[in-house]
C-alpha cells in the first residue's frame, strides 16, 4: 500500500482551531473564555471605555444632587427659623402690644437697647411699611418655602422664592444704608438708644445681614441650579 495522497491527509489539530485566509474562526471554548473576560472586565471597569465615559458621569450624578441638597436644607431651615422672628418680633411694631405676652415685649425691648437698633426702638413710617408687607406677603410665603425646600425636588417653588428674594435684598438696602450712613444725632425720627460708633454700626448691620446674603443665595440658586432652570425650559416648549 503507498503512502496516502495530499488530499486524504487528515488535517492537524491547529489548523481546525485557527483563523484561515484572514477569516476568524475562534475555537468554541477559546471564545466563550474570551466573552467571560471581557464581560468581567467591564463589570470591574477594566474595559477601554470605562474611564472615559464612566467615572465623569458618575462624579457629576453624585456631585450635583448632593450639593443642591445641602442648599435646599440651608435654605428651609433659614425660612422656619424666620417664622417665630417675624411673629414674635419683628411685628410687634405694627400689631397691637396686647396680642404679645410681656415676655415677648421684654425680649423686643433689651433686643433694641442691647444692640441700639433705632428702627425697632421708635419704627419710621417706612420701616412700618417694610413690617406690614412682610406680614402681608412673606409671612404667609415662610411655611410653604420651609416646605418646599425641606422636602426638596420642588420646582414649583422656583417662581415664588425669586419674587421673595428680589423684594427682601430691596428691603435690606434702604435699612443697611441707615444703619451705615445715617447721622442719628440730626435725625429727629430716630428716639432712644442709637448707634454712635463704627463698631455699632456694623454690629446692627451684622444682625440684618443674613436677610440679605440668604436672598440673595436663594435668587442665584434658583436662576442658575440646572435642576430648577430645567423645569422652566420644559414648561416653555
Amino acid at each position: 500500500m503507498g503512502a496516502p495522497c495530499g488530499e486524504c491527509r487528515p488535517l492537524s489539530t491547529s489548523l481546525l482551531f485557527s483563523p484561515a485566509n484572514g477569516s476568524d474562526l475562534p475555537s468554541p471554548r477559546g471564545d466563550k473564555a474570551a466573552t467571560e473576560a471581557r464581560g468581567s472586565g467591564k463589570a470591574r471597569g477594566f474595559g477601554p471605555s470605562s474611564h472615559i465615559s464612566g467615572s465623569r458621569p458618575n462624579r457629576q450624578t453624585m456631585g450635583a444632587p448632593a450639593t443642591r441638597r445641602c442648599v435646599e436644607w440651608l435654605l428651609g431651615l433659614y425660612f422656619l427659623s424666620h417664622i417665630p422672628i417675624t411673629l414674635f418680633m419683628d411685628l410687634q411694631a405694627v400689631l397691637p402690644r396686647e396680642l404679645y405676652p410681656v415676655e415677648f415685649r421684654n425680649l423686643l425691648k433689651w433686643y433694641a437697647k442691647e444692640f441700639k437698633d433705632p428702627l425697632l426702638q421708635e419704627p419710621p413710617a417706612w420701616f412700618k411699611s417694610f413690617l406690614f408687607c412682610e406680614l402681608v406677603f412673606q409671612l404667609p410665603f415662610f411655611p410653604i418655602a420651609t416646605y418646599a425646600f425641606l422636602k426638596g425636588s420642588c420646582k414649583w417653588i422656583r417662581t415664588p422664592a425669586i419674587i421673595y428674594s428680589v423684594h427682601t435684598m430691596t428691603t435690606l438696602i434702604p435699612i443697611l444704608s441707615t444703619f451705615l450712613f445715617e447721622d442719628f444725632s440730626k435725625a429727629s425720627g430716630f428716639k432712644g438708644q442709637i448707634p454712635e460708633t463704627l463698631h455699632e454700626r456694623l454690629t446692627l448691620v451684622s444682625v440684618y445681614a443674613p436677610y440679605l446674603l440668604i436672598p440673595f443665595v436663594l435668587l442665584i440658586f434658583m436662576l442658575r441650579s440646572p435642576y430648577y432652570k430645567y423645569e422652566e425650559k420644559r414648561k416653555k416648549k
